[in-house]
This record gives structure tokens, sequence and C-alpha cells, in this order.
């Protein structure tokens, strides 16, 4: 197993199988996400154009098996701009932590905290005072939700992320299953960088 930061041309040239692996990884609980290919070559674009864009690979040989991506927030301040209206935070200090995807086999061998690291070096060297991610939020009672589901909240407290009170995204996508998107809300977690 190697784990190894891209950015520019070797961060794109893996988008393709960051996209594969959002598919296989989100396909399961909380997102549920029934996902497409050409989907995801759009929703990964800022990654393509944004010179402060990283993604953390976890690779297996010349296998990407987990990815984790971030940008300055700046960069997703369309989707993320109404969700921060009032908490007077600047965009411009935050770096945002997209995705972390793992596959299934590969969890428990302390990739996660590697990716949070590499992300979180990353954004110092940016210049960035907070690092923030979004987490999908599902019902207790989700007919979906697996019996044995343990959520990653002790893991980023663990890390030094809080819930940011208030601060809800809303994205829609098409839950396996359904036959139409509908919109789910993600909490905003922030840490602030030391």
């Amino acid at each position: 197993m190697r784990v190894e930061a891209l950015r520019g041309a070797a961060l794109e040239a893996a988008l393709d199988d960051v996209a594969r692996l959002r598919i296989a990884v989100f396909r399961d609980w909380p997102y549920l996400y029934d996902g497409d290919f050409a989907y995801e070559r759009r929703y990964l674009e800022p990654y393509r154009t944004s010179p402060g864009a990283i993604m953390v690979g976890a690779f297996d040989g010349a296998r990407l098996v987990g990815a984790a991506t971030g940008t300055p927030m700046e960069d997703h301040a369309d989707d993320f701009a109404a969700a921060f209206a009032g908490t007077g935070l600047d965009l411009g200090d935050i770096f945002y932590c997209a995705e972390s995807v793992l596959l299934p086999e590969y969890r428990g061998r302390g990739l996660g905290h590697r990716f949070f690291d590499l992300r979180e070096a990353h954004a110092r060297a940016l210049g960035r005072r907070f690092v923030a991610f979004c987490g999908v939020v599902r019902p207790e009672d989700h007919p979906a939700r697996p019996v044995a589901y343990r959520p990653l909240d002790g893991f980023w407290r663990a890390r030094g992320y809080a819930p940011l009170p208030g601060v809800v995204a809303h994205f829609g996508w098409k839950d396996v299953g359904e036959a139409e998107e509908t919109r789910k809300p993600l909490q905003f977690w922030i840490r602030e960088l030391t």
C-alpha cells in the first residue's frame, strides 16, 4: 500500500478512477447514491481547474483503492455560500475536504487518518485557517439503515472536528432503488488548524 498526494496533471490523470470509487463506495449507506459516470466527470471538474486542488490516493500496487479530495472553499462557493451565510466565516479562510472514499476491504488500516493528515497539511501550506467537510444526514429510522451501522462522528471528533450549528447544504441525487432525485441535507463539520 502507498498513500500519495497528487496535484496538477497527476491528479487529473486519476480522476476517472476517483469517479469509479465514488460510484462504488457512495452506493452504500448512508449516501445510497445511484451514480453515473457522466455526472461524476462533471462533478469532479473543479479538481481539473483549481490550482489549489489536491487528491490523496491510496494505491494497492497501481490500483487506486481509496481517494480523498479537497480544494479551497471558494472553488465550491456556488454550492456552499448559502450554507455559510451568516456564520461570519470568510470562505477564503476555509479549505474544503470533499469526499473520502475507500473500498471496504481496505478500511481499518489508518488510511482515513492519512487522508486527513495530507489534506490538512495542504490546507496549511495554502494559508487556510479552517478545514471543513460535510456529511449526509439521514433519519435514524431510515429503512435502509444497516443495524450494525456505526457513524464516523467519533473519528471526526477525535481529529478535532465539530458540527457547525445551522450550516447545512442541500444536494440532490437519486437514491438506489428510487426513480427520482431528491434533495438531502449535508451537515458541515469544521476545525481550526493550529
